[in-house]
């Protein structure tokens, strides 16, 4: 979901870049850093496409099954 008027929370202009996800599932922590996005150049804010939310929604579930408490994970690595 990118916008192509600006940011819809400030009106600033949307550039790729990237950010940190990250997500407490209770039993794990998981930290995914790199995470492809479009950010805002005024407030910050950063928009995922859907097939990096399917990514993401990947790599929870496997730290999940891992069982440990914390999971860090690099995209881009």
């Amino acid at each position: 979901m990118f916008f192509t008027k600006g940011c819809p929370l400030c009106g600033g202009k949307q550039n790729p870049g990237t950010t940190t996800f990250t997500v407490d599932k209770g039993s794990v922590l998981v930290v995914v850093r790199n995470v492809p996005a479009m950010v805002c150049d005024q407030c910050g804010e950063a928009w995922i496409m859907d097939s990096v939310a399917e990514d993401l929604e990947r790599i929870v579930s496997e730290a999940k099954s891992k069982r440990s408490q914390i999971e860090v994970i690099d995209m881009a690595a």
